[in-house]
């Protein structure tokens, strides 16, 4: 019997069978890091080349004051690549002292089974649109072609069809806090700063005029109309008080 040519049954399927997996593990992607985390002590975003203190807090939905505070960042707000800039905190002890709470409140629901108040009680405050100190010009001319909403198909700001190619103007006079192209959904983005509570921001743009830190005046072109992955030429402007998206109709002038 020929040795060298011997095959004990299944050998040859369990070698594909390896292969196989050594092939797939080759081929294999290596995992991307979502952008922000979840850590033991928190939500954080780990900061990434052209992000800026001002484009977090955009992303996130958050004012820019209150993840200052959190992290224990100053004035002129300076990141690094790589650090973690925390969203939200964990305090040491919160399970026991929310489990303590809900006992608490359980037992002072108990006791006060059965008693009537004589009282009402008083309606929430209504909220009431203030406008800003800012005479605010239109970014560019042209037709809402989707409005401000905040329920159903969401949309923060508003979306101003226009040309590619278009001057963007600025609305009103502030900082450029934020000039590049890393918040997903927004293509080449705009962000200015007005004072401690007003921001605007001037999405899909085909080229930036202005770069971070320049100081601009109202109606000064700081980009152009871009076109969308839709073929859609349009701009995305958004207007952000205390890090809450507000309607720009508001205060753009009839």
């Amino acid at each position: 019997m020929n040795v060298t040519n011997f095959r004990l049954p299944g050998i040859n399927l369990l070698y594909s069978v390896v292969m196989l997996l050594i092939l797939e593990a080759c081929d294999s992607q290596p995992v991307r890091v979502p952008v922000s985390q979840i850590g033991e002590r928190g939500k954080f975003h780990q900061v990434r080349h052209g992000d800026t203190l001002y484009s977090i807090a955009w992303r996130y939905g958050q004012d820019y004051h209150d993840i200052a505070k959190l992290n224990g960042i100053s004035k002129p707000y300076t990141i690094y690549v790589g650090q973690r800039v925390w969203l939200s905190r964990q305090q040491s002890g919160s399970q026991s002292t929310g489990k303590s709470r809900a006992v608490s409140k359980a037992r002072t629901s108990k006791r006060n089974q059965g008693l009537v108040y004589k009282s009402k009680p008083k309606a929430a405050p209504t909220k009431t649109f203030v406008a800003s100190q800012f005479d605010w010009q239109w970014p560019v001319r042209g037709k809402i072609i989707k409005p401000f909403s905040l329920t159903g198909k969401v949309n923060k700001g508003i979306d101003i069809k226009s040309k590619s190619g278009t001057a963007v103007h600025a609305s009103a006079p502030g900082k450029v806090v934020y000039a590049g192209g890393n918040l997903r959904g927004y293509g080449k983005l705009v962000i200015i700063k007005h004072d401690e509570h007003f921001l605007s921001a001037y999405g899909n743009n085909q080229k930036l005029r202005v770069a971070e830190n320049d100081q601009v005046s109202r109606g000064q072109v700081i980009s152009e109309v871009g076109m969308t992955a839709a073929d859609v030429e349009m701009l995305h402007f958004e207007i952000r008080r205390d890090g809450k998206p507000e309607d720009p109709g508001k205060h753009l002038p009839k």
